[in-house]
């Protein structure tokens, strides 16, 4: 379990492809003292188990679930990032709940500076868009972030807004127009919206059941 709050961007330093698999090591530095071999880490908004640590570089392994799913399949050497360890009883929870078990992909539509801030606009896949409301919680490459109001459910779209915080310890102001990225749902949103579809479906409020 991870808090959204990413702790800055780290260099991937070596990739290794397979058939169906990508081996990659992250230099964590002194942010990895102290962890241990499956110990969960969240890469741009990914859960990955530790399965090397040498020296200060993290090595990851991720499978083609993973790879079909997230971003991780675009990795280079010389990428860059955001990394969250998961979150300890006692520790300080900023942002909300995020498991690291990435949705799917969305698609980066825009990003606007305004004043301090950047608004980012993320095209999603429509079923996704009930489950995105107002005020509402995302986490996008990881990073816990607050829905803005202009939730578009006809184009499948919603923004964001990024301070110079997050700006400055993620990659999200990097996005590019159709550049991909990350995105899980909150799952306390999703449970409840399901709960309620289910029950309206089975009272006949509605056309059908639940659909994804």
């Amino acid at each position: 379990m991870f808090t959204g709050i990413t702790r800055g961007l780290f260099d991937v330093v070596a990739v290794e492809r397979e058939e169906a698999l990508l081996r990659f090591d992250v230099q964590l530095g002194a942010y990895g003292e102290g962890l241990e071999l499956g110990a969960s880490v969240s890469i741009d908004g990914v859960c990955q188990t530790l399965v090397r640590w040498e020296r200060g570089v993290a090595r990851f392994e991720a499978i083609q679930e993973t790879l079909a799913k997230t971003t991780l399949g675009e990795l280079a050497v010389g990428a860059k990032v955001s990394v969250e360890r998961s979150a300890r009883v006692g520790d300080e929870i900023g942002g909300h709940d995020v498991a690291g078990h990435v949705t799917g992909t969305g698609t980066v539509h825009a990003l606007r500076a305004e004043g301090h801030e950047v608004q980012l606009t993320v095209s999603v896949a429509p079923a996704w868009m009930r489950f995105l409301q107002p005020k509402g919680y995302v986490a996008l490459d990881g990073s816990s972030l607050t829905i803005g109001d202009a939730v578009d459910e006809a184009q499948g779209r919603f923004d964001v807004f990024l301070i110079p915080e997050t700006l400055a310890r993620t990659g999200l102001g990097r996005k590019r127009p159709g550049d991909r990225i990350n995105v899980e749902l909150d799952p306390k949103t999703v449970a409840i919206v399901r709960t309620v579809e289910r029950e309206l479906a089975r009272r006949g409020l509605t056309q059908g059941g639940v659909t994804d």
